[in-house]
C-alpha cells in the first residue's frame, strides 16, 4: 500500500487492484487493512473499505482455529 500510494503521487505505473486483492486473499488482508488506514490509500473504494476488514476478520478466525 505504501509503495502504490507513493507511485500514485508521482504519477507512475501502479499495482493493479487485482494483484492487491490476490495478496489479500493469500493471507495479507490484515496487514493491508492496517496499511490502508496508516497511509490513507484506497480508503474511498468501497470494495477495499468494506472488503478488507471482512476478509481480515475471516483470515484471523481461520488462522486462530488452526492454531
Amino acid at each position: 500500500m505504501k509503495k502504490d500510494k507513493a507511485f500514485a503521487k508521482e504519477g507512475k505505473w501502479r499495482t493493479p487492484e487485482a494483484r492487491l486483492w490476490l495478496i489479500a486473499f493469500i493471507g495479507g488482508a490484515p496487514g493491508m487493512w492496517l496499511a490502508m488506514k496508516k497511509f490513507r490509500h484506497k480508503t474511498k473504494h468501497p470494495s477495499f473499505r468494506y472488503g478488507l476488514p471482512i476478509l481480515s476478520i475471516f483470515i484471523t478466525v481461520v488462522a486462530g482455529w488452526f492454531l
